[in-house]
């Protein structure tokens, strides 16, 4: 009985509640090429730019650099306008990640890449460490690098979550318990 009555419960919600639809996508942002900060933010940008290259003549160095840095801006401020990225009330863009799919692009392939790269690091250092363990001056080559033994581990290191996994299945990866020494307390 309860559990008929657990499930009619569970339907009875599922038919009666509905998502709630709200104009901005959240919490009060807007996408950037619609928010008034954001513009205003590019004008103000665009303005203090133009007023330093007022000040010397054209064709000049600094004011050739500072037309360069004007476009630039105009060229940073048009990427997050057409990404879709959204803008808070100051104008700047804002980052979502609560795992929405349409802002899997804002937060997951930069993550990924950090944990990648941050994953080839670890490896290679790991690699060097084990190899220069064997030789007969470990801590002096910690100190001072062993430059062509480095260069091999970090050329090679690009391969690092499959020698991962390939060490992991093989029970190279992971200390057996007997290696672990244990508190007497």
């Amino acid at each position: 009985m309860k559990k008929i009555f657990t499930s009619l419960c569970i339907i009875m919600l599922c038919i009666h509640i509905h998502p709630v639809q709200s104009l901005a996508d959240v919490a009060g942002l807007t996408k950037c090429q619609n928010s008034p900060a954001f513009t205003k933010r590019l004008n103000n940008s665009v303005k203090k730019l133009e007023t330093r290259l007022a000040k010397y003549t054209p064709d000049t160095p600094p004011a050739i650099a500072l037309q360069k840095q004007i476009e630039k801006t105009k060229s940073r401020f048009d990427k997050y306008a057409k990404s879709g990225i959204l803008c808070g009330t100051d104008g700047l863009p804002h980052l979502i990640t609560d795992g929405r799919w349409n802002h899997a692009g804002e937060f997951m392939t930069p993550g990924i890449l950090f944990i990648y790269i941050t994953g080839w690091i670890g490896w290679v250092g790991r690699g060097y460490l084990q190899d220069i363990s064997q030789t007969n001056k470990p801590t002096e080559k910690e100190i001072i690098l062993d430059v062509p033994l480095a260069l091999k581990y970090s050329l090679s290191g690009f391969t690092w979550p499959l020698a991962a996994i390939k060490e992991l299945t093989s029970g190279k990866l992971i200390a057996s318990n007997q290696d672990i020494t244990i508190s007497p307390r």
